[in-house]
């Protein structure tokens, strides 16, 4: 499936004209129905939104053409490249897939996520006075907390944190949430899954517990379903732009044209550079 010029200049929300340059810039070569008519593939909508965000830091089309190049060679097998968010930090092109982040022209990684997260609890640390009774133990909401802080830096710590809340509340989705999260980015897909699904059972309008579902049933190879999820997402959060997205995608791959443009309009009007 295709999108025309004028289609892609009203999803991104600028002229067609700009749209033909970026095309030639990047060196996107869509294909052409006939002279002068360009066809882009979903693809190179992704490319287009990405070189007009990046535009205005200095990164040109060209340069990012490259960057995907590499990026294509950096990812897993079966790692789509839609599912990589290309950021510019400093003159860097970085790409950012979960927790992890890396120059993309480099392949080094970028620690600087890291480290922003580690020093305030540092600081803390070292503000926190030495308790002078017994420690007490931490309740269902601490441990969820502490959790989320050592997220990016100590995963494994921040797992234990995760099964301790829920340890004490069975209940806390955010906490099954994060955990079934830190599962997934291990390929742990059945138990990310079983996670996701308590957090729903016990907060059916938790709007990331039904993305990220819908995101580790792809994985799974079930798109119907996953359809399912992002929709319901949608219902709790009408703002997740990444579950328009995603369900744009899947139609697109199904072949439903209309319901892929319906779709790409919401998450464009959301996400949409003026």
């Amino acid at each position: 499936m295709t999108y025309s010029t004028t289609e892609v200049a009203e999803l991104l929300g600028i002229s067609p004209a700009r749209v033909r340059r970026l095309a030639r810039s990047a060196e996107l070569n869509p294909g052409r129905a006939f002279a002068e008519r360009y066809e882009f593939a979903f693809r190179d909508l992704v490319l287009l939104r990405t070189a007009i965000a990046l535009e205005e830091t200095g990164i040109t089309p060209r340069r990012l053409l490259r960057a995907i190049r590499a990026l294509g060679a950096q990812l897993p097998e079966g790692r789509p490249l839609t599912a990589v968010r290309i950021t510019s930090e400093a003159d860097e092109l970085v790409a950012v897939d979960g927790g992890l982040a890396w120059n993309v022209e480099t392949g080094q990684t970028w620690l600087q996520l890291a480290e922003d997260e580690s020093e305030p609890v540092a600081a803390i640390a070292r503000r926190r006075p030495r308790p002078k009774t017994r420690k007490r133990k931490l309740d269902p909401g601490e441990w969820y907390e502490l959790g989320c802080v050592l997220q990016r830096s100590s995963p494994a710590q921040a797992e234990e944190a995760f099964r301790n809340a829920l340890s004490g509340d069975p209940g806390l989705a955010d906490a099954a949430v994060n955990l079934g999260f830190l599962l997934h980015e291990r390929q742990e897909l059945s138990a990310a899954e079983e996670h996701y699904r308590a957090a729903l059972e016990g907060n059916p309008g938790h709007a990331m517990a039904a993305y990220n579902l819908g995101v580790v049933l792809e994985d799974r190879g079930t798109p119907e379903e996953a359809m399912e999820n992002y929709s319901r997402a949608i219902e709790s959060d009408p703002l997740l732009a990444d579950a328009y997205y995603n369900l744009a995608r899947l139609c697109e791959e199904r072949g439903d044209r209309a319901a892929a443009l319906r779709h790409l309009r919401s998450y464009s009007d959301l996400v949409r550079i003026g």
